[in-house]
């Protein structure tokens, strides 16, 4: 009774054998992102994107499709599988990210040797089959289902499915003991130098620091980017722009806000793949194509509606920066920078349709 009772509050949204069949269905979807590993889940969401889209730019223009609803996040393939239960990053990245994070204190992945990240950060790394670490997996996607699911049906003024993504990330160093933070080494949360200069610190047991007296412990940089090929201020803020640009130039063209997203989350596999310095960019994309759609339709024509995009594409970047060098680089698990700077770029986003300078959100909730 108490369960029938919750699920009629509106904020849930869905009937009683549905929420259960979501639950389920995040359940694995978490489970099977950890068993892939969060980052290679994360690349086919964006092959599934790219055919989500394909299919929605190809019924638009036989006349089947409209507009999105604002708050409405997609429809069709994109909607139901890549940001659904199956693919969604808020399910299956976030999922396999926590199972990367159990699995480091628990014999579930490669002992580090000198130099390397700590473990938890290997969102590369297939976790393969053991039950312990899928169902962590799949404890934190229901986790992420449930905030998106609560975030949208608030109405809450940012992407949901992002939304989720951070706050798996909080929930996961919170329950598996890691820092929030992390100690900083440098001058400030914002010094990269201590990486620059090569500087190690001894590989970290239960959270603390161990002295080998003689023996062998592996090292690791006192302070860990993100990207070390992309975390130079002027580097982010120019592929920032171009990024933006590319992105509000594919909103012009097709209509979708997600596209472009799609492609760089797909670029990612050549990332998984071990290509160096390919760069990360679904957080400048996302939100450019959004903003390129929000202001097209004050008709101030295509070159103001790209230098939108670039600015959006900036703010993006930017965002990510900033977070990756305050919840990443000195802490010992993923926190996902692109998760955050879509979450603040889409805040912005909101904000200006509310106040009146965008005519429309395009997809973002709004209250």
């Amino acid at each position: 009774m108490s369960g029938e009772l919750l699920l009629q509050i509106p904020v849930i949204g869905v009937e009683v054998s549905r929420f259960v069949a979501l639950l389920l269905a995040a359940f694995a979807g978490g489970a099977f992102g950890a068993a892939l590993g969060a980052l290679p889940a994360f690349c086919f969401t964006g092959f599934m994107v790219i055919a989500g889209e394909a299919v929605n730019i190809l019924t638009a223009e036989l006349g089947s499709v409209g507009d999105i609803p604002a708050g409405d996040i997609a429809v069709g393939i994109t909607g139901s599988v890549a940001f659904g239960p199956v693919f969604g990053p808020h399910v299956a990245f976030a999922g396999g990210a926590a199972a990367a994070a159990y699995a480091a204190k628990n014999d579930g992945m490669p002992d580090p040797a000198d130099g390397d990240y700590h473990p938890a950060k290997d969102i590369a790394y297939a976790l393969g089959t053991r039950p312990d670490i899928l169902a962590v997996g799949g404890a934190f996607g229901i986790f992420g289902m449930l905030v998106a699911r609560i975030s949208g049906g608030l109405a809450l003024p940012w992407d949901p499915i992002a939304m989720g993504v951070v706050l798996s990330a909080v929930v996961h160093r919170l329950a598996f003991g890691y820092p929030l933070i992390g100690k900083v080494r440098g001058s400030g949360v914002f010094d990269m130098t201590p990486f620059e200069g090569g500087k190690m610190r001894m590989e970290q047991v239960e959270g603390e620091e161990v002295a080998t007296d003689g023996g062998y412990a592996a090292q690791r940089p006192a302070v860990e980017p993100w990207l070390p090929h992309q975390y130079k201020w002027a580097g982010v803020l120019m592929i920032g722009s171009v990024t933006g640009i590319l992105a509000g130039w594919t909103a012009i063209i097709t209509n979708s806000a997600f596209l472009a997203f799609g492609i760089s989350a797909a670029l990612l596999t050549f990332l998984n793949l071990g290509v160096e310095k390919i760069p990360v960019t679904h957080h400048m994309t996302l939100p450019a194509s959004t903003a390129a759609l929000a202001v097209m339709p004050l008709g101030m024509g295509e070159p103001v509606t790209l230098v939108v995009a670039a600015a959006f594409g900036v703010i993006g970047a930017l965002a990510g920066e900033v977070v990756q060098r305050t919840f990443y680089a000195h802490s010992d698990t993923h926190f996902d920078p692109p998760a955050a700077a879509i979450v603040v770029a889409t805040f912005v986003i909101a904000i200006l349709a509310i106040v009146g300078v965008f005519p429309t959100s395009v997809w973002i909730p709004l209250p």
